[in-house]
């Protein structure tokens, strides 16, 4: 019995031999057809740089020297010993610039943001294959782009010759057709659409026309995890009847009460109120920053809480953007900030934020610890989410109640955070009952290791 089981193994391992053999063989034979020599790290290397070049426009089948070295820098790549090494991502590129940015998939649910958001989007050189799923990912643009949106759209199907190109123009143009877009610009590879201002085009197709219109139980401002629906989302009657949005021009819409504030009850005074306490408080916080910043210290900044958005409206003589962000579980009044003409999110702080770390140079909380107390969600581990995604030398100002405040103190030691200052309510006219103003400072600092490393 024994000698069968040491034949049996004896023959697995032979087998097992054999295939990693075949399967170096084949590595061999394939790196070494395509690269006339060179090592799998050299080609693979090669044909990154290539990429890169291809992607800027570069000459593809140029060699690593001059213009495909540059281009490879362009690219976000750097000469390591091993060859190219990846070294970023055009997000955190954006976000780095002090550029208003958010990591997000175009996939199967809705993007973050309500219906009629944007005046204008754009995809350059674009791939994205629009046609998939009875063209649900151009009609999910369709529903975030306002009455009259234009959607600039820059690929080679626009103008190239070949038979599959002209079949994906030809596809693409009768699906927007039936989306009942017009094409208000184009040249060369370069497309520019236009999205009607009424309902009247929807409303005159033949029956049975495809796409559909959605049901009108459907919430088109539903975002959180709401699967994205092949169907056209009619503006309602309020848009139709005045023909667009209605809005205020910038810089005055930021001021003015959005059109569908009544969709939440609100009065043009609760909304003018809200506006200017938080004048008020962003007035009191830049005294209690004063002494720690200048005029280029803040750039990209995060209200954790937006609300009506009117902290971010607050900061418009400063030289920042904000990034409003709108709890899953509340009223959704992000498109009431879109309609301030300013950006934001939906999000849960019972999870992480979409982006890189060190990210942000100011978080502003507004009673964010004690929502997500009510929620049962980790505190601890919000902190640890506020430290990763604000930058070095950044800062974070808390407004919520004592108790919050006195639990955030016990952690700022351990974080490498410096407690910058405090207003309670004999020193901030404006704190609310028993809330309380928390600054904080990220400190710069390295590990032993880092330390060592370095010298």
């Amino acid at each position: 019995m024994r000698g069968r089981q040491d034949g049996g193994q004896k023959k697995r391992l032979i087998t097992s031999v054999c295939v990693v053999a075949v399967f170096l063989i084949f590595l061999y034979a394939y790196f070494g057809s395509h690269s006339h020599g060179e090592s799998a790290l050299e080609y693979g290397s090669r044909s990154l740089r290539k990429l890169g070049s291809s992607y800027l426009g570069g000459d593809e089948d140029s060699d690593l020297g001059g213009k495909q070295d540059e281009s490879a820098t362009k690219f976000g790549l750097e000469d390591g010993e091993d060859g190219i090494i990846p070294k970023s991502f055009p997000i955190q590129f954006a976000l780095e610039r002090g550029i208003p940015a958010y990591l997000g998939v175009l996939g199967t649910k809705r993007l973050p943001y309500p219906s009629r958001s944007f005046e204008l989007a754009h995809c350059s050189r674009c791939r994205i294959d629009w046609l998939q799923r009875d063209g649900i990912l151009l009609l999910e643009l369709d529903r975030v782009l306002r009455p009259g949106g234009y959607f600039a759209y820059s690929s080679p199907e626009a103008y190239a010759q070949d038979e599959e190109d002209l079949r994906i123009w030809r596809e693409m143009s009768a699906l927007v057709e039936r989306m009942c877009w017009k094409i208000a610009a184009k040249k060369n590879q370069t497309v520019i659409w236009v999205k009607p201002l009424t309902n009247d085009c929807y409303m005159e197709r033949e029956p049975g026309t495809q796409p559909p219109i959605c049901r009108s139980d459907e919430d088109p401002d539903a975002v959180w995890g709401v699967a994205m629906e092949p169907c056209i989302t009619p503006y309602s009657d309020h848009d139709h009847k005045t023909k667009g949005s209605e809005l205020a021009p910038w810089p005055r819409r930021l001021t003015a009460p959005p059109p569908r504030l009544a969709d939440f009850g609100y009065s043009n005074e609760m909304f003018e109120k809200d506006t200017e306490l938080w004048q008020r408080r962003v007035g009191n916080y830049w005294n209690l920053l004063s002494p720690k910043i200048a005029s280029d210290t803040l750039r990209n900044v995060m209200d954790m809480k937006a609300n009506l958005g009117s902290f971010g409206a607050a900061l418009k003589e400063k030289d920042v953007w904000v990034m409003n962000v709108v709890p899953e579980d509340g009223p959704n009044t992000l498109k009431l900030i879109y309609d301030r003409g300013l950006i934001g999110t939906v999000h849960s702080w019972c999870e992480a934020f979409s982006t890189y770390p060190r990210t942000y140079d100011l978080l502003h909380a507004w009673t964010v610890f004690s929502d997500i107390e009510k929620k049962g969600c980790s505190a601890e581990d919000l902190l640890l989410e506020m430290d990763r995604i604000l930058r070095p030398t950044g800062f974070i100002i808390i407004r919520d109640k004592q108790p919050v405040i006195e639990f955030v103190k016990k952690y700022v030691q351990a974080l490498h955070w410096e407690a910058v200052a405090t207003a309670d309510s004999s020193s901030d006219s404006d704190t609310d009952g028993d809330d309380f103003v928390f600054v904080i400072q990220k400190k710069l600092w390295l590990t032993s290791e880092s330390l060592r490393d370095s010298e």
